[in-house]
């Protein structure tokens, strides 16, 4: 007979997998096929496929209390049940754990790259997903090591600090720390830095978009040459229509959202935080990738607008019939692969115009 503490367990693990953005039981019900119409954008068979074993498992909301029980859980265990969602970690030449000093104490990094040695030339900075209340470099490994093989580059991974332990700013204050430390440091990774490429999805996208504007103002040692976030909250000072219409069923819902926004704390009237409230001019070239049935999705139309007006190279790429979270998702939900090899190769043909200068 199975323990009530290990049915837990098992149960906190699968939530943990899915970085824990799915609605509660009574309302994940199957996506409604009239938001996905209204949106200009049918759903995906294998996203549909996914979501409805989501709806299955009828996996529980979060709060204080499913957060206290997570931290219990060793990244290392997480990771392995991320396999279930994403693709394997695949070939690496080299993949080393390293430890900077932060603003709240030790920050730990880890180096993907898919060569064993390279000349001087940039790194990607990588910032995890997950709400700012979960996630972990562990979890977000195997997206990471892709993005080293896909941009041919080293890919430094941060683990910043979460809610609700660390209200806001404290991830951006740690992200904007970690690019300033690798820009100057490229001895302790053992490659000269010439240059930084910032990435990140979900929250790690949001921090994406903090950190280049933190670093646009004040600059690094090295420069941001580009910036890749993946469905970032780009704007959390109102609601947009697609918050509404995406709000459950597809994956994040609104109570999490909610949840996420409790947690952290931020201002959401800040520049800090929801960006496309900054200045934009001067930022670097953006790639943006969005997905059609993200409640985020609109947000990230209007950043990607606003940096196109204000003069900033972007390319801005909605993945269709796609929900948040994807990059994360390529195994659950196989056709992603394609659309994080599209986002790369505008991410490549970005590179090579930086470097053409």
């Amino acid at each position: 007979m199975i323990s009530k503490s290990v049915r837990r367990a098992s149960l906190t693990f699968a939530v943990v997998a899915a970085l824990v953005t799915t609605a509660p039981a009574s309302q994940a019900d199957t996506p409604p096929a009239s938001a996905a119409a209204s949106a200009g954008s049918t759903i995906r068979p294998d996203v549909a496929r996914y979501l409805e074993g989501m709806r299955r498992r009828g996996l529980p909301p979060m709060s204080d209390a499913f957060i206290a029980m997570v931290r219990k859980i060793p990244s290392e265990q997480m990771a392995k049940m991320m396999s279930s969602l994403d693709q394997p970690l695949g070939a690496l030449a080299v993949d080393r754990q390293l430890t900077m000093p932060g603003p709240g104490g030790t920050i730990a990094l880890r180096l993907f790259d898919a060569r064993a040695e390279r000349p001087a030339g940039p790194v990607v900075v990588f910032y995890h997903g997950g709400g700012f209340v979960v996630g972990a470099i562990a979890t977000h490994a195997p997206l990471a090591a892709e993005i080293s093989r896909q941009l041919d580059l080293p890919v430094i991974s941060v683990e910043y600090r979460l809610a609700p332990e660390a209200k806001w700013p404290a991830p951006a204050d740690d992200a904007e720390a970690a690019a300033r430390w690798i820009a100057a440091n490229g001895k302790a990774l053992g490659r000269e830095v010439t240059g930084l490429v910032l990435s990140g999805d979900s929250a790690g996208g949001t921090l994406t978009l903090s950190t280049a504007l933190a670093l646009r103002d004040h600059p690094a040692t090295a420069p941001v040459i580009m910036m890749v976030p993946f469905y970032p909250m780009a704007d959390a000072s109102h609601d947009y229509p697609s918050m509404q219409q995406f709000s459950d069923g597809y994956g994040l819902s609104a109570h999490d959202i909610a949840y996420y926004g409790q947690a952290l704390a931020p201002d959401t009237q800040s520049p800090r935080y929801s960006t496309l409230l900054a200045d934009l001019h001067g930022l670097p070239p953006t790639v943006l990738g969005a997905g059609s049935l993200d409640p985020l999705r609109d947000g990230d139309r209007a950043f990607a607008a606003k940096l196109i007006a204000s003069g900033v190279p972007t390319a801005y790429y909605e993945a269709q019939g796609m929900i948040h979270g994807y990059a994360t998702y390529r195994q659950a939900i196989p056709s992603a692969q394609g659309d994080l090899d599209r986002i790369m190769d505008l991410a490549r043909g970005m590179l090579a115009v930086a470097h053409a200068k």
